[in-house]
């Protein structure tokens, strides 16, 4: 159990010389999963207060290599995708990444609709290994670009008889694939009282909560989305993170699960990366410059004994010629902003748009009937 194991340095450690891996690997797929934890120092300095920040960037491709593995597997044994079949869906590029690595352990061919805010990269990145790429180039006029992707995708559907639409937002398999990250940190961490994931699809958050909640009943969730995001009840707006958040209103969020969310802006999300990197070394993206955030709050504010997990959900080499980039992040205002050291607060998700870092514990679904919302 982790009890044991000290957030110090070990006093000795081997040579490099005398490291043997444990992972020898005869597949890909065999490379997902099992990643690590680190112990990481709150972002202000607090002594001895921090979380424990479970690293899916060790991942080949990021957290989302889990279901773009398992949504196709479990296709495949139900009939819904047959051999060699397309797999078209829209994606702003982490499951991009997943579903190319399942093309290829399942011999299938990928066809990823994005928009044009993926980064160069990725989209490089995603055609060298063998995907198919294709960018919609106006946004839906009140869905977003992400609305606009999933019309992209019914046009390819139709067109190709035979293929087959993983779904993230609505399909039980993205949920489902991260029973195993679950079971990981209840091996790594014995205990978990306050989880803290990203919300965009709602997969990661709903299936590690469900799964952790039957070791631990008392486990709170703690959901972080981005200004201008419409998952948790704020008005859609043009975002510019990626990886989480949204524009529609996915059906794998579940919102009972949630004890609290919070929202965060660009810049929040910036500084909170680029203090992780100076101080950590580990960072990643958008999500995980949101997620450290609050997590660091958590940290600060709970009793000293509480065990708070949070998600990392990749690491940084992404985000070199955005979040990294100073001359991108001065053409958007996004340097040299300090976060406060506390969210705001409201009360209701409709009690006003939100702007900066803020934080309400009365989480409601959106989309649900007003006799819905009363039953909850």
């Amino acid at each position: 159990m982790i009890d044991v194991i000290s957030s110090r340095r070990l006093a000795t450690r081997p040579a490099q010389s005398q490291l043997i891996s444990s992972s020898t690997c005869h597949e890909i797929d065999q490379l997902v999963g099992n990643t690590p934890v680190l112990w990481t120092p709150e972002i202000s300095g607090t002594p001895g207060r921090g979380f424990w920040a479970k690293l899916e960037g060790h991942n080949p491709g990021g957290i989302k290599d889990r279901p773009g593995l398992h949504m196709i597997q479990r296709a495949r044994e139900r009939g819904d995708l047959l051999p060699g079949a397309l797999v078209v869906e829209s994606t702003s590029g982490t499951l991009g990444l997943g579903l190319a690595l399942a093309g290829m352990v399942y011999e299938h061919p990928i066809t990823l609709v994005t928009d044009p805010g993926m980064e160069p990269a990725m989209r490089h990145l995603l055609a060298a290994y063998g995907a198919q790429v294709d960018i919609v180039d106006r946004p839906h006029r009140t869905g977003g670009w992400q609305q606009a992707r999933r019309d992209r995708v019914a046009q390819l559907l139709a067109a190709q008889p035979g293929a087959f639409c993983p779904d993230q937002y609505n399909n039980p398999d993205n949920v489902d694939a991260y029973q195993q990250l679950a079971l990981e940190l209840v091996a790594q961490l014995g205990r978990v009282d306050v989880l803290v994931c990203s919300v965009g699809t709602g997969g990661h958050s709903s299936g590690t909560a469900r799964v952790l909640r039957e070791f631990f009943p008392h486990l709170r969730l703690v959901g972080v989305d981005a200004i201008g995001s419409t998952i948790f009840g704020q008005p859609a707006r043009t975002r510019l993170m990626r990886g989480l958040g949204s524009s529609i209103h996915p059906r794998n969020v579940d919102y009972r699960a949630f004890d609290q969310v919070h929202w965060v802006a660009p810049a929040e999300a910036v500084w909170t990366c680029r203090r992780l990197a100076v101080t950590r070394y580990v960072t990643g993206g958008w999500s995980v410059g949101a997620v450290a955030l609050v997590a660091s709050w958590l940290a600060r504010t709970e009793p000293d004994d509480t065990r708070i997990a949070a998600v990392f959900p990749d690491g940084p080499h992404r985000y070199a010629d955005t979040i990294y980039n100073d001359d991108y992040c001065r053409r958007h205002d996004l340097l040299g902003r300090l976060p406060d050291s506390r969210p705001e607060e409201i009360r209701h998700p409709g009690e006003r748009e939100v702007d900066r870092w803020t934080r309400c514990t009365h989480v409601v679904d959106p989309a649900a009937t007003g006799n819905e919302q009363r039953q909850r």
